[in-house]
């Protein structure tokens, strides 16, 4: 078996043998990528151009937007390029580069995710003090933290995962490069417990992060439940459920993920787990923060019939008429 210091490219898991099955998933992959960045795209564009988006929350969702769209364009493009060319290999320092960037976005998603939950949650609980506890400078100093920790918390991981010496092979269980199955290929029994220490502790600080929405959500449902007005409960419960429910997937799918035992681990059930905490969440959070917020549904119809517009009354739209 190759060393660590020998491995040039890893292997990474196919979703299907047939032909017919990789070009149906690179379309469906294809569609999926398309549509979360022309969302999140939209979403970036509204908050920047529309001067009523320039709240906390339009802050927090634009920063939102760029992690999920470094999700899906660290995981997602690869798998495209694999099921079209019918190959499945990773360069060494392309799985680096990958495993490095999904989890610098993914662990920022998380705190985010918890600063926008406390952001709704002083909004509808303590709305007089809002001005106060979220004002623009603690907004910039929360966005702040949540890039600066998801920077070192992914480089202490991919710096203690890409020391450990591999001799195992090089072919990894799953469609992008992720550690449980890198670990997989450790023979460093010290250097593994160290890992397994790392995302245990990693494991504990999410079920915080969990733990404090839960909390949040719970004062936040109690005081909706003491609105006198029926549209404005459903107003409330309408912006929050769709959040929690994002959440609730985003965090016990990534923990399943990485905290399941060998025992119950499969190719298929690894595969669907890892999309549905890398893939589905980045798409949904477009439609969901999109459809449930009144300014930002009205930001993106200005912005989509002014395109249109534009478009129309361009001279390059004109029809030629001959003298």
């Amino acid at each position: 078996m190759p060393n660590s210091s020998s491995l040039t490219q890893f292997l990474l898991l196919a979703f299907a043998d047939r032909r017919e099955l990789q070009l149906l998933h690179f379309w469906l992959f294809l569609g999926i990528s398309l549509a979360a960045l022309l969302a999140n795209g939209l979403i970036l564009s509204a908050v920047a151009c529309d001067h009523h988006l320039h709240t906390p929350m339009g802050f927090f969702l634009l920063n939102l937007s760029l992690t999920d769209l470094g999700c899906i364009c660290t995981t997602v493009p690869k798998a495209i390029h694999n099921s079209i060319h019918n190959t499945t290999t990773i360069s060494y320092a392309g799985c680096t580069a990958q495993e490095f960037l999904f989890m610098f976005f993914i662990s920022t998603e998380l705190s985010l995710l918890t600063i926008m939950c406390y952001d709704r949650y002083v909004a509808i609980c303590k709305p007089l003090h809002y001005g106060t506890l979220l004002g623009s400078r603690a907004c910039a100093h929360m966005a702040a933290a949540a890039w600066a920790t998801g920077f070192l918390y992914s480089l202490l991981h991919t710096a203690n995962t890409f020391s450990l010496p591999l001799c195992q092979g090089n072919a990894l269980g799953q469609f992008f490069c992720e550690i449980p199955h890198i670990l997989k290929l450790s023979c460093s029994h010290s250097g593994y417990l160290r890992e397994i220490g790392l995302i245990g502790v990693s494991g504990c600080l999410g079920f915080g992060c969990f733990v404090f929405i839960i909390f949040s959500y719970v004062q936040i449902f109690r005081a909706v439940l003491r609105i006198p007005s029926q549209q404005g409960r459903h107003k409330a419960f309408s912006t929050c459920l769709p959040h929690m429910a994002v959440v609730s997937l985003f965090l016990s799918t990534g923990t399943f993920a990485y905290l399941k035992p060998p025992s119950i681990s499969s190719p298929s059930l690894d595969l669907t787990v890892s999309v549905l905490y890398s893939v589905v969440p980045p798409s949904l959070n477009p439609l969901i923060y999109s459809l449930r917020n009144q300014e930002l549904k009205d930001a993106l119809r200005k912005l989509t019939t002014g395109c249109f517009s534009e478009a129309i009354n361009s001279p390059s739209s004109a029809s030629y008429v001959p003298h």
